[in-house]
């Protein structure tokens, strides 16, 4: 069993890479400017664990290199595969709707470049700027409803194959 990986902070390629990312493009200056506060560039080795399936989710990431993949914990064999995220993606929603807890495990399968945002802090801020949060909502809805179009996917695979 791998620990959850700790915290690897790297140099960006240049302080605002991330700015590009495909989830905050559009963004209004202010809207970037308070991401930017609580964004930490990080880096996981090929096989690191991300986080883990219900423990609490405080924190997303932009993902800019590399490949991760979501799973679902099984108790009687091995974890079930579920997504594999790359770049461009946005890894975790969890941190934004209670109870608050991983409904995946994450763990990179490739080197991986990402930023970390603080999501509690994120979700706080979003109760008194009701503009950033409505943004950041409508954002991760897309991300929700892409997950499911993938979910159904296989289930309509795995039902084929039966």
């Amino acid at each position: 069993m791998n620990p959850v990986a700790p915290f690897q902070p790297t140099p960006p390629d240049n302080g605002n890479d991330w700015q590009a990312h495909p989830f905050v493009r559009g963004l209004s200056a202010e809207a970037l400017a308070t991401l930017g506060t609580c964004a930490m560039p990080v880096t996981f080795e090929a096989g690191q664990l991300i986080f883990r399936e219900g423990e609490t989710a405080n924190r997303f990431y932009l993902l800019l290199e590399g490949g991760v993949q979501l799973e679902a914990e099984a108790p009687d064999r091995p974890a079930v595969p579920v997504a594999e995220l790359g770049a461009g993606d946005v890894l975790g929603w969890s941190w934004l709707f209670p109870p608050y807890t991983w409904n995946f495990t994450a763990r990179a399968v490739t080197p991986v470049k990402a930023v970390f945002f603080y999501g509690t802090w994120l979700r706080e801020r979003s109760e008194t700027d009701v503009t950033l949060g409505y943004e950041l909502m409508k954002r991760t809805a897309v991300v929700l409803m892409q997950r499911l179009q993938v979910t159904r996917q296989q289930l309509v695979l795995s039902y084929n194959l039966r």
